[in-house]
């Protein structure tokens, strides 16, 4: 069992200039969503980030809610929050496999994503893992954004020198 076992948790990263994360939430299972946007607000409001939630559909509405935002907005990063439980059909592969891979794409492109999409077989599974008192879910995938904010600003401005460089 999970919880039993120890995890390394690193240290919460600090800003200069306050990080503005977007929180994407599909509601489906509106008390495990609750626990784990409670959990993302008070990771964020720890970390003295700004944040704003928005509600969609389904998990399978997350990545392009965040894709949408990341074309059009100011964000620095996103917390996607949502649970899918298994029922008697591959639907569950479908919504998981494609929310995770839109969601990773989107990090690949260079957004900072936090993902806090629960893949649970039972509601029990899930109501452990999203408790915002207990394994909180929902602070990991915040905490995990807020990381990538932080490398994205060390980084930012670097330049890996490709091209020619004039004499001096």
């Amino acid at each position: 069992m999970a919880a039993a076992v120890e995890h390394y948790v690193l240290p919460r990263p600090t800003f200069d200039k306050a990080p503005k994360v977007l929180i994407v939430v599909a509601p489906y299972y509106r008390a495990i969503a609750d626990q784990l946007i409670a959990g993302a607000q008070a990771e964020l409001d720890a970390a003295g980030a700004t944040h704003e939630t928005v509600e969609v559909p389904g998990a399978l509405e997350i990545p392009t809610a965040i894709g949408i935002a990341e074309r059009t907005s100011d964000f620095d990063g996103y917390v996607a929050l949502g649970c899918v439980i298994r029922g008697e059909t591959t639907h569950y592969e479908t919504v998981c496999n494609d929310s995770s891979r839109g969601l990773t794409l989107l990090g690949l492109a260079g957004a900072c994503v936090g993902n806090g999409i629960l893949t649970v077989e039972t509601t029990a599974q899930a109501e452990i893992r999203a408790e915002a008192a207990g394994q909180n879910k929902g602070g990991g995938a915040a905490a995990a954004a807020l990381h990538l904010i932080a490398l994205a600003r060390t980084w930012a401005g670097q330049k890996k020198g490709i091209g020619f460089k004039p004499a001096p």
